[in-house]
């Protein structure tokens, strides 16, 4: 039996647990800068969490625009929630502001993509039950 990965709900996953980093970690970590120790507003660890949430959103998006429905929708959600995170590695005054919008977008952006990807397969279905050979657009 073939293990089947949904790349979107991996994607919802990363921007949720992403969220959850930069609005919940501060609270419990903040005694760490005692220690020395600094994860909070670090610019190459903040960075590359958003590197990792770009490549798995970039990823599912991807497979579901060539595979299934090609739609231009979640891209271009997912860019300006992309889009948003940078600004707020930069604008650290606007963080609390940017960050939910972010991930508003980059959450509608794997929904969206997941919708029409499901939306997508049912059409084949239903085109297929009724014998027919090839899709059809629209």
């Amino acid at each position: 039996m073939k293990l089947k990965i949904n790349a979107d709900l991996v994607g919802i996953g990363t921007s949720i647990t992403c969220a959850v980093h930069c609005a919940i970690l501060p609270i419990f970590l903040s005694g760490l800068s005692v220690f020395g120790v600094n994860i909070i507003h670090n610019f190459w660890f903040e960075s590359c969490m958003i590197l990792i949430a770009f490549i798995v959103g970039l990823f599912s998006l991807r497979h579901g625009f060539i595979r299934h429905h090609g739609s231009s929708v979640p891209f271009f959600l997912f860019t300006g929630g992309m889009f948003l995170l940078l600004v707020k590695q930069f604008w650290h005054d606007y963080e609390l502001v940017l960050l939910p919008f972010a991930l508003f977008l980059i959450v509608f952006a794997h929904i969206f993509n997941f919708r029409f990807t499901r939306k997508f397969n049912k059409k084949k279905e239903q085109i297929t039950e009724n014998g027919c050979l090839y899709l059809t657009g629209g």
